[in-house]
């Protein structure tokens, strides 16, 4: 791997950095956030991704970026928020794409040990039936792996994968995964109003789920905008049904339901960093302001993004919401035209 790393010729560097955060996570706590992918490179087009379509889907793994750019980007975020005396409880890989793709994955997490702090992987697990990525995962404290269903028609209606993706394998390496990974497991299931929360799909996605054994099961509703306005979240007593499925299957069960709060935190220009956070993480207008009030600004550097075209405001379930706005050519890894 280093003998590789020393001939690769990388992407130029993010625009705004790869780290973000730290920003409230209903899972781990304080959140500092790693975006080791370019805009939207992701073998998935989920119909609910907070994030919008994917305009170009990516089913290899590629190399991105530099490892030790990444490193030094995040080490000096980590600095920066120890002196303002913020709290970080974990280093999350959590991009606006799928981690997995960044064929560098691994050696970024060897890297980012030297900081002390737990890391995470939030994945959509399509990958996982590589035994390079599995190696990959290995090295992380905390990995949470997509599973919307396990019937294939399904599948295909919900997160719209990448052509070349079969959901058998896909399955296997899960199952390959959860058998061999020390470190805490933990799946997320979302559920779509009409799609994947009938009895029928949460037996079997439950099914599926009790021979993993994860340490903990989530399930997720959209909470906020999705790529398809058509997105409908499952009423109370759908939930209620599911978590009652699952429960009967699997040890810990946990609703991924609320909002996890306004409290986020930055360390830099205010502008780059409300970006940073919404090309990840899309901002209620609530978060926003009080982001803005902890850095001494003004709503004005709101309206001047969103002038230039940068952000966007989109309202879902009553909330106002600002995200970022992606190119519609994404940038392409080395070695892809």
């Amino acid at each position: 791997m280093n003998g590789i790393l020393k001939t690769t010729k990388f992407m130029t560097r993010r625009e705004y950095g790869y780290s973000f955060g730290p920003v409230p996570s209903r899972r781990l706590g304080k959140s500092l956030g790693i975006n080791n992918i370019p805009a939207k490179a992701c073998n998935y087009s989920c119909v609910y991704c907070q994030l919008g379509r994917t305009a170009q889907i990516h089913g290899e793994r590629c190399v991105f970026y530099d490892p030790e750019d990444i490193f030094h980007d995040v080490q000096c975020r980590v600095k920066q928020t120890r002196e303002s005396c913020e709290p970080i409880d974990f280093l999350t890989f959590v991009p606006d794409g799928e981690p997995t793709l960044d064929q560098n994955l691994g050696n970024e997490i060897v890297r980012l040990r030297m900081l002390g702090i737990p890391i995470g992987v939030i994945t959509n697990s399509t990958l996982l039936w590589r035994e390079d990525v599995r190696e990959d995962l290995a090295r992380a404290d905390w990995v949470s792996m997509k599973m919307d269903a396990v019937d294939e028609t399904l599948w295909r209606k919900i997160n719209r994968p990448q052509k070349g993706l079969k959901l058998s394998r896909h399955l296997e390496g899960l199952r390959a995964f959860a058998s061999s990974f020390r470190g805490k497991l933990v799946t997320e299931t979302m559920l779509v109003g009409g799609i994947n929360d009938n009895r029928e799909a949460l037996q079997n996605i439950g099914d599926f789920l009790q021979s993993l054994q994860p340490y903990r099961a989530y399930l997720a509703i959209p909470t906020r905008p999705p790529a398809e306005t058509w997105v409908q979240c499952p009423n109370e007593e759908v939930l209620t049904r599911a978590y009652e499925i699952f429960a009967e299957r699997i040890r810990r069960v946990e609703y991924l339901i609320g909002y996890e709060g306004d409290d986020f935190g930055a360390a830099g220009d205010v502008a780059k960093e409300l970006l940073r956070i919404t090309s990840v993480h899309p901002m209620r207008k609530t978060a926003v302001q009080r982001f803005l009030d902890s850095q001494g600004s003004a709503w004005a550097v709101v309206e001047k993004l969103l002038e230039q075209g940068d952000l966007i405001h989109t309202r879902f379930n009553g909330h106002d919401f600002y995200l970022r706005k992606f190119s519609q050519q994404n940038e392409k890894p080395h070695g892809q035209s």
